[in-house]
């Protein structure tokens, strides 16, 4: 017999999914390679099951296909839950008696890279999980299997997730808002066209037809251009708020009626308020890049405010560690444990919003102008290859540690000083270093400012204009 030895880019294999530019650095021999190992690894945990789902890129088809007979090959039964959203394929993996489950999407990413999220056994598969399948593929200890898995079809799932995205919910609806959604031509747009439908209120859809090419806008919502649309759509219909998706549906990006975005972390300051009414003392987690004022809101709401890692498996690992009914990230993954399935699911975080607003006939611009202001910057990614950007944040570590500096080190580094805080990190899933400051005031973030600058330079990386002070 034949072993599969399978050698993979070394800039695919990422912390918490894999990565990588179609035609480059990943193919269809990529794919197939995933399934093999996954089903290998997944029959020797106890598993011989997984549902596989694609977003709307023009290289899904191929690779899922790849993926396909890989995992079968393996010996693993597969249900194909077709075009739709990451959550879509979460939820086949919850509710469809499977093992595990892989969606094939590229997320956020240009339209020319792809990808594939993963869970096993009811976890992620992430970190150490996609570490081993490198190391299995390029030692070859793959056989094929003693016999070729079933291959077959799950046309309900869409119908199914959609209904279960509003069970339970707008019981008492005190006041129908308007709502303006931009689907952003990414793999939520038909779930979303379906749900908008069973929704109260008056609802207008900007790119909601599914196109891998992205033809109106990338589709990564806290990218400030990319709402530009949504804004102006909101000003026109009068309408009380606008929601943003990723290409694959797990983030969320939200503007009020007056067109002021809300970042993650706002966000979940607003949704955190009705879990923590009903279960004091409820841990709330964010990601290192949230603002200081989100974890002390958290704190005067009865809440336990938890800083941890980016990363969408890393957060979901964390929550199901500390019972956690609620969490979210800057970049907008939000997660909901509470009367959901802790995984992060951008329609769900959605309607849950609009679900409180109804509940409560409070406006999102009104909540928004009694949030506590925050002096910062936005999400500053700046160029760095994926082989370095990691070695860049270890060394100014170590620069900021020989200086006698307050650093962090839960993801990357978050220097806390006098009035402020500023963070720098590598991205897991693009080829970018990831910074953020907020301080008191403008003084004292232009000095923050000018401190990231400073590490920079010292490092050899070209400092983005946005820190110029």
């Amino acid at each position: 017999m034949t072993k599969l030895v399978h050698r993979f880019h070394p800039t695919v294999l990422r912390e918490y999914d894999i990565r990588g530019i179609i035609g480059e650095t990943l193919g269809t021999e990529d794919a197939y390679a995933i399934g093999r190992v996954f089903a290998y690894m997944l029959k020797a945990r106890g598993g011989a099951s997984a549902a596989v789902g694609r977003d709307g890129r023009v290289s899904s088809p191929d690779l899922e296909a790849a993926l396909v007979r890989g995992l079968t090959e393996g010996g693993v039964d597969v249900i194909r839950v077709g075009l739709g959203p990451t959550p879509m394929l979460y939820y086949a993996a919850q509710t469809r008696g499977v093992d595990g489950g892989i969606m094939v999407t590229g997320s956020h990413n240009p339209p020319d890279q792809n990808g594939f999220k993963m869970v096993m056994l009811g976890k992620p598969f992430f970190g150490e999980d996609i570490r081993e399948m490198g190391r299995i593929a390029a030692e070859g200890e793959l056989l094929p299997a003693p016999a070729t898995g079933a291959d077959n079809d799950a046309p309900d799932v869409l119908s199914a997730y959609v209904a279960r995205l509003t069970e339970g919910l707008f019981k008492t609806v005190a006041r129908e808002p308007v709502v303006v959604w931009d689907a952003g031509n990414g793999a939520a747009g038909e779930a979303l066209t379906m749900v908008a439908r069973n929704l109260p209120g008056r609802h207008v859809l900007l790119y909601a037809d599914i196109d891998g090419t992205f033809p109106n806008h990338h589709p990564d919502p806290t990218e400030p251009h990319t709402l530009v649309d949504l804004i102006a759509k909101v000003a026109e219909e009068g309408a009380d708020l606008g929601i943003a998706f990723d290409g694959d549906g797990d983030r969320i990006g939200v503007v009020d009626g007056k067109g002021r975005i809300l970042w993650g972390d706002q966000l979940l300051m607003i949704l955190a308020r009705p879990i923590i009414d009903r279960i004091p003392g409820a841990t709330i987690i964010a990601d290192v890049k949230a603002s200081q004022a989100l974890f002390d809101e958290i704190a005067r709401l009865g809440g336990t405010p938890v800083m941890w890692k980016t990363g969408h498996s890393l957060i979901k690992t964390k929550m199901k560690e500390t019972a956690s009914p609620l969490a979210g990230e800057m970049s907008g993954h939000v997660f909901f444990a509470d009367g959901y399935y802790g995984y992060d699911d951008a329609l769900y975080a959605a309607v849950r919003l609009l679900d409180q607003l109804a509940t409560t006939g409070e406006s999102i611009t009104a909540i928004r102008d009694g949030l506590p202001e925050m002096v910062n910057t936005p999400e500053i990614r700046i160029p760095c290859a994926d082989d370095r950007k990691f070695q860049v944040v270890t060394d100014i570590a170590a620069k900021l540690a020989a200086e006698g500096a307050q650093v962090d080190r839960t993801d990357g580094v978050r220097v806390k000083v006098d009035g402020g805080w500023w963070l720098l990190r590598a991205s897991n899933t693009q080829a970018v270093l990831v910074a953020r400051a907020e301080a008191a005031d403008d003084a004292r973030l232009a000095a923050l400012k000018g401190e990231l600058a400073r590490v920079l330079t010292a490092a050899g990386v070209e400092v983005p204009a946005v820190l110029a002070v």
